[in-house]
């Protein structure tokens, strides 16, 4: 093979790889731009478009062409820098291989930037999509067991304020209860006090018999004061009736 052969071939392949990069940035737009219109999207949106079997599809299946298409724009790139790489190695070309390796690690750079951003769009769609899905599910589970539980509300409701209402119950038995322990303790307290002040009035009367006999006499007396006092309100009352009946 020739040296004019090799260089024909060269720029043949120049022009292929020129040709495959301006494919390329061309798609890698649209493809951001697709991805992006999927992830700005509301979840209703999404969840409405998911239940549509056109919408749906039609969607994924776009993804799916433009994300095959975008590979084997790649491969066909890494294939025609690879022949490049072939040209600058084949004997007689030696005066240009400086021209022809800058040229060709220039297309070897563009062939990484793109396979890099190719790379980070899918990892950051995929990403997005797998979080919203997650939520989606979510919020499909949620509607699901609000529209499934929707006729059991009422009486879920009615079952809580029943709940509530014996709690509140129990809370007040047991404030009665704690009222009345502390109550019949107050009571048994005092009971004993007054037993106790019995006994020393009855020990302390048994050891002096005189106070005893004084005690019963004024007792006596003021029984006696009392059955005086009665007969005189007795007579005075009687008085007066007659007094006014006259």
């Amino acid at each position: 093979m020739g040296l004019p052969q090799n260089c024909a071939q060269g720029q043949d392949l120049r022009k292929q790889a020129r040709q495959l990069e301006n494919e390329l940035d061309l798609k890698l737009v649209s493809f951001s731009k697709l991805c992006t219109s999927y992830t700005s999207s509301s979840p209703d949106q999404r969840m409405r478009d998911s239940r549509s079997d056109s919408l749906g599809s039609s969607h994924d299946n776009s993804l799916v062409a433009m994300t095959t298409e975008l590979d084997q724009l790649l491969a066909n790139l890494t294939a025609v820098n690879d022949k490049m790489a072939e040209c600058t190695s084949t004997p007689g070309v030696s005066s240009h291989n400086a021209g022809l390796m800058h040229t060709l690690q220039r297309h070897r750079d563009i062939l990484q930037d793109y396979t890099h951003e190719f790379h980070k769009i899918k990892s950051n769609f995929y990403s997005l999509r797998e979080r919203e899905d997650l939520l989606g599910s979510v919020h499909r589970d949620i509607e699901s067991y609000k529209s499934s539980s929707g006729v059991n509300n009422r009486r879920t409701e009615l079952f809580l304020k029943e709940h509530e209402h014996l709690r509140n119950s129990d809370s007040h038995i047991d404030n009665a209860i704690s009222i009345a322990m502390a109550t019949k303790e107050n009571i048994t307290f005092q009971r004993g006090m007054l037993k106790s002040i019995q006994t020393r009035v009855t020990t302390l009367a048994n050891r002096f018999p005189t106070i005893n006999s004084l005690i019963q006499k004024i007792n006596l007396r003021k029984r006696r004061d009392s059955i005086i006092l009665g007969v005189v309100i007795g007579v005075c009352t009687i008085l007066l009736l007659l007094y006014t009946f006259q």
